[in-house]
């Protein structure tokens, strides 16, 4: 990608070895922060890219819900591709696309799927649509038709009425990526960019510069 001006621009700039913390997690936060500072859409949108046994390679956006020392999670319907992927090859690669800023944040690492209980406080605070739209959707099955899905829809409104909790699937619920490398990318003129990448040694991080 080649630079180009915009708004928030100003926030991004070179990227040097003295700017580095020892944690990876803290140059993430940092540029989370700066995401949001400068009104990006989406700005916690990422591509989550998986593997099926067979090899097959696969990509979509989902959104992060959280992040910290243990890593970064995010939730989804279990009868999904990506769920079925992860349960073949529990390995990923998470990319967050900030083109706005000239950078880009790549995450690799083994994922695991959260329990209920820690995946039930999240789905709480989700929109009662949200939830009920999790019990109408066994995500990336075939459907026979957009009023397949409304109908299903309309049955766990039924079920559930207003004012009534609506409870957590047994088909859905969180996963969290426990980073093994994360890749800091930062664009800079003539494609010469900024690119660090942390790996994890047991308990510390290594850095090393690479080639843009």
């Amino acid at each position: 990608m080649e630079p180009t001006a915009h708004p928030a621009a100003g926030l991004a700039g070179a990227l040097d070895e003295s700017m580095l913390p020892a944690e990876p997690m803290a140059l993430f936060d940092q540029w989370m922060g700066d995401v949001l500072r400068a009104g990006l859409p989406e700005p916690t949108a990422m591509v989550l890219a998986t593997v099926s046994a067979d090899l097959r390679p696969r990509a979509r956006m989902v959104l992060l819900k959280s992040s910290g020392p243990d890593g970064f999670t995010f939730y989804t319907n279990r009868t999904s591709r990506k769920a079925s992927d992860l349960a073949e090859v529990p390995e990923a690669c998470l990319l967050f696309p900030w083109h706005a800023l000239h950078r880009q944040v790549i995450i690799e690492g083994p994922v695991a799927p959260l329990s209920t209980a820690d995946s039930e406080p999240y789905f709480r605070t989700r929109p009662r649509g949200s939830q009920l739209g999790a019990w109408a959707s066994r995500q990336s099955t075939v459907l026979a038709s957009r009023a397949d899905l409304d109908a299903r829809y309309a049955e766990m409104e039924r079920r559930w009425p207003e004012g009534t909790e609506v409870p957590m699937p047994e088909f859905w619920g969180g996963y969290l990526l426990t980073p093994a490398r994360m890749e800091f990318w930062q664009g800079r003129p003539s494609r010469l960019h900024d690119r660090f990448r942390y790996t994890r040694q047991d308990s510390s991080w290594t850095v090393s510069r690479l080639s843009p």
